[in-house]
């Protein structure tokens, strides 16, 4: 059985933590282990900060909601070789919520709420917070389900104009978008990616690359000639045409095989 993880208590995160020791289950996840899981008393567990730390033990008490585990071994992990943002537009159902839960079990390690020209969704003001925060919950408990120690980060929602200044400011590494209509195939520009000294401190040194996924409508040409002038690289899966829950998970999987990050 894969053990279960959970986070720690955030009053007990900052500690060093030794074998031998105890911790406190963070309360929610306590609540979920106790009284979903049915965790017992004995029963191998893992722990962590969400910032890399992953401690494994097994339940040494149950008191009412709450939960402490004894602690077999310590562990403090590295951020993954290959950083990867997906910019998910927003799109009507749950289908952005599907694509950015499906993306972090395949270790996407940001995300950008993306307000496209086509989006039928609509975060206004009012709407922005909450849908962050819903993001956040979303991809946070996505990392625990998949045994991550790293928890991915969900940023402000950016308009196409935002965006376009982004990746022409260069923050968000090597930017590809996803476009039915592009010249190459993404395993031709990973290849080239790889080859090229010119782009080795993008993705050889701190290997940080953006995914650019648009909404039902697709991305319009204003967007795609915008982006493409700031400095993004247009491409294509192949000759399906993927939906937006779907095309920035498959992309992920590809650039995860081949990058050498599942190796």
């Amino acid at each position: 059985m894969v053990e279960p993880l959970f986070r720690l208590a955030k009053s007990t995160e900052s500690k060093n933590f030794a074998e031998g020791d105890t911790a406190q289950v963070d309360a929610a996840d306590a609540k979920h282990a106790i009284s979903v899981r049915r965790m017992r008393i004995g029963e191998a567990v893992q722990l962590s900060d969400g910032e890399g730390l992953r401690l494994r033990g097994v339940v040494a008490a149950i008191e009412g909601q709450a939960m402490k585990v004894s602690i077999g071994a310590v562990a403090r992990e590295t951020p993954p070789n290959l950083n990867i943002t997906l910019v998910q537009a927003l799109a009507k159902g749950d289908r952005d919520e599907l694509a950015i839960q499906a993306a972090t079990e395949l270790g996407a390690m940001a995300f950008v709420p993306w307000q496209a020209d086509r989006s039928i969704s609509v975060w206004n003001d009012a709407k922005v917070a909450k849908g962050v925060a819903r993001w956040q919950t979303i991809v946070t408990e996505a990392a625990k389900q998949s045994l991550r120690v790293f928890d991915p980060e969900v940023q402000q929602p950016l308009d196409s104009k935002q965006l376009t200044k982004r990746i022409s400011d260069g923050d968000l590494g090597m930017v590809l978008v996803l476009d039915p209509t592009g010249e190459l195939i993404l395993p031709q520009v990973l290849h080239k990616m790889n080859a090229s000294s010119a782009i080795a401190n993008t993705f050889g040194v701190s290997r940080k690359l953006t995914l650019v996924v648009g909404p039902e409508g697709g991305i319009s040409d204003s967007e795609l000639q915008a982006f493409e002038a700031a400095g993004a690289h247009r491409v294509r899966l192949g000759v399906e045409i993927l939906r937006t829950s779907t095309a920035g998970v498959a992309a992920i999987a590809v650039i995860q095989a081949l990058s050498g990050s599942w190796s």
